[in-house]
């Protein structure tokens, strides 16, 4: 199909009460624009963003994560509106859909749905049980007539409850001709997009209405939008998962991140969080446990355990209570309320209860290397930078700051000393 997509994400969006661009807030781990670009790059090669309201901070926001995407600033003093934003757009294909940025639940089918077919514009409607203060979108013989906004309504098109959803397709050469006709000759003195819908019609083209769900083409404007719209991309998401085989406890208790992926059989309990591009395979993430931008292989993690960005952990098990940050386990046992931070440990080893990777001097992180079938007794502090070769027992309580030889027991303890009948003479009891 030859389209080409141009995402509206020009707006202050004052509604959201917030320093960062409406369009850079953020559902499921990814910014809602970005949720519109995935969509537009599953069906077109040509996608122009069109800015205006803080512009260079979003375009830098979109190189970050996306290649061949083209910019064109909105000269919104002069030519403020939807239409205004379009005015001076060059697309390349034959027909183009104008999409919004702040609308994140688009899908490439209904986006295909849009483009499809022969008709000089698809517009796309929804029908709403309720459309107090929507414009009503006119319909005869399968063909748009016209867009009434509420307040020109007359009684019998007060009734219709068909209305606008805003996003459009249109054969480029007929875009081409009315963007530059548009004129703001209106109560807000700006260039509307949707009276191409009029000039197309006043010249007898074809404009044909596309029904299309609520859900998918609410645009965000608020907080409350922005929460609402997480509740459904979750449930979008975490459907997906189920059917692609994840077991999930309560899964409307899970959060799981737009980037996140599973392989092989895993599962969720209830309270369970999987943030950023996470990777799960083969195992068993239990109640309320945290996995941030991590890998996780043929290993169970939990109850309330956090697994922070940049950790690998295969054939292990962490238990609850239990912190790792950028470190890389293999075959590794750490039962509960442990710290493990920027560290390597091999197979066969045990993290014992209380134990504690000191990581950091104040001014640096320094790494701790463990070696395989390291037992590593309860409350001790690992002071890196450290290694600690194979085979090394370390007894309960010890602070270990020089590298141990393989086959040695490590401890370092104050001699423990005795007061008999202390208890007595302190409390007079004797």
């Amino acid at each position: 199909m030859s389209i080409s997509v141009v995402i509206l994400a020009a707006g202050q969006g004052t509604r959201m009460k917030s320093s960062t661009p409406k369009v850079l807030h953020e559902i499921s781990g990814k910014s809602m624009l970005f949720h519109a670009l995935d969509a537009a790059q599953a069906i077109s090669s040509d996608i122009t963003v069109v800015l205006y309201h803080q512009a260079s901070r979003i375009e830098k926001e979109i190189l970050k994560h996306y290649q061949d995407i083209h910019f064109h600033r909105q000269d919104a003093l002069h030519f403020p509106g939807t239409g205004g934003a379009m005015k001076g757009v060059q697309t390349q294909n034959t027909r183009t859909l104008i999409l919004n940025g702040d609308m994140p639940l688009l899908t490439k089918d209904s986006l295909l749905a849009l483009a499809s077919g022969e008709a000089d514009i698809n517009m796309s409607v929804i029908k709403l049980d309720n459309p107090i203060g929507y414009g009503r979108v006119m319909i005869q013989d399968g063909k748009v007539q016209e867009i009434v906004e509420q307040k020109d309504c007359n009684d019998a098109q007060l009734s219709t409850q068909t209305v606008n959803a805003g996003i459009y397709a249109v054969q480029t050469a007929l875009l081409q001709r009315y963007i530059p006709a548009l004129d703001n000759h209106n109560a807000q003195s700006e260039y509307y997009l949707t009276d191409i819908i009029k000039m197309a019609v006043d010249e007898g083209k074809t404009v044909t209405p596309i029904y299309v769900a609520e859900e998918e083409f609410k645009g965000v404007n608020s907080k409350l939008d922005l929460a609402y719209a997480e509740e459904i991309l979750q449930r979008r998401i975490k459907i997906a998962w189920m059917k692609a085989g994840v077991s999930m406890r309560l899964p409307e208790t899970i959060y799981i991140d737009s980037r996140a992926t599973f392989e092989g059989e895993c599962i969720l309990e209830n309270g369970v969080s999987i943030q950023g591009a996470s990777r799960i395979i083969t195992s068993h993430i239990k109640t309320h446990s945290v996995i941030e931008s991590a890998h996780i292989e043929n290993s169970d993690v939990g109850p309330m355990a956090r697994i922070r960005p940049q950790s690998l952990l295969k054939d292990s098990h962490i238990g609850n209570f239990v912190e790792i940050k950028k470190s890389t386990l293999h075959g590794v046992k750490a039962g509960h309320l442990a710290y493990i931070g920027d560290a390597s440990i091999d197979e066969g080893s045990n993290i014992g209860a209380g134990v504690i990777t000191c990581n950091y001097d104040g001014k640096n992180k320094h790494k701790t290397s463990i070696g395989k079938n390291v037992f590593v007794g309860s409350d001790s502090q690992l002071v890196a930078p450290l290694t600690i070769p194979d085979d090394v027992m370390i007894a309960a309580g010890t602070t270990v700051t020089k590298t141990a030889e393989k086959g040695s027991l490590v401890l370092s303890r104050s001699p423990q000393k005795s007061i008999k009948n202390f208890f007595y003479r302190f409390f007079g009891k004797q």
